[in-house]
């Protein structure tokens, strides 16, 4: 069984680069005619017909619970458990509107990926105080202009037994500094699909999408991060005690 998913992770690759060389040439031409204001179109056309494309050809299935919840005209703060490479265009794939990733800076180096990421994610620079300062700022000059944006709590993938690991507090600072509320995203069953472990993985299936209610932060000071924080992590462990026997 592990050579077919293997082989299937390979076709995946190749679908996923072979879609990105495709649809290149029409994003470089978006950036360099297209009016700023309309940049949003182009974040609407990867989240909704790149990610239905390439889940389409791997054979993968959504089932999305709770976008009801979502109000198409607020902005938030998303987040997410996170637990396999492909996680970033599964979120995609199952929000209604659209969002920029919070994506660490080094990602731009990736050839082709590192145009599109420099031009549709808030980048986050850590490599001195003033490049974080820098970087903050711009993510909430990203708010104020409307976009929600996603985060991870957990930093990283989830390798672990553990259903969630600890959570860094940066998506509730956030969260409770600019006043926008947190929508919360579990994602269920991806490991059938893809495996989070380093190497190739990938197999068709079903993933689970469940979307909360989105907690409220006004009223709430930076002494509440990690009240925020744990009322977050409640809803996912919940999600995922709940669904998963499903």
């Amino acid at each position: 069984m592990k050579i077919f998913r293997k082989l299937w992770a390979i076709y995946g690759i190749l679908v996923f680069f072979l879609l990105w060389l495709l649809f290149f040439p029409f994003y470089y031409l978006a950036f360099l005619t297209f009016p700023r204001r309309w940049r949003r179109h182009i974040i609407w056309f990867s989240h909704h017909i790149y990610t239905r494309l390439f889940f389409g050809l791997t054979l993968v299935r959504f089932k999305i619970e709770g976008r009801e919840n979502l109000d198409p005209g607020q902005t938030y703060i998303l987040v997410s458990n996170h637990l396999t490479s492909l996680d970033f265009m599964i979120n995609a794939r199952a929000y209604p509107g659209v969002y920029k990733f919070l994506a660490k800076r080094e990602l731009v180096k990736v050839p082709v990926f590192g145009f599109i990421v420099r031009k549709l994610c808030v980048l986050v620079d850590r490599s001195s105080a003033a490049s974080r300062s820098a970087s903050m700022k711009f993510l909430h000059k990203t708010l104020e202009e409307g976009y929600s944006v996603f985060l991870y709590p957990e930093g990283t993938r989830n390798r672990s037994a553990e259903p969630l690991l600890p959570f860094h507090n940066g998506a509730f600072r956030i969260a409770i500094e600019s006043g926008k509320p947190i929508a919360v995203q579990t994602l269920i069953g991806v490991k059938k699909i893809s495996g989070p472990t380093a190497g190739l993985d990938l197999w068709p299936g079903t993933v689970r999408v469940v979307w909360g209610k989105p907690l409220e932060v006004s009223g709430l000071t930076l002494k509440d991060v990690d009240t925020l924080a744990g009322q977050v992590r409640e809803v996912m462990l919940k999600n995922l005690e709940t669904y998963s026997k499903a």
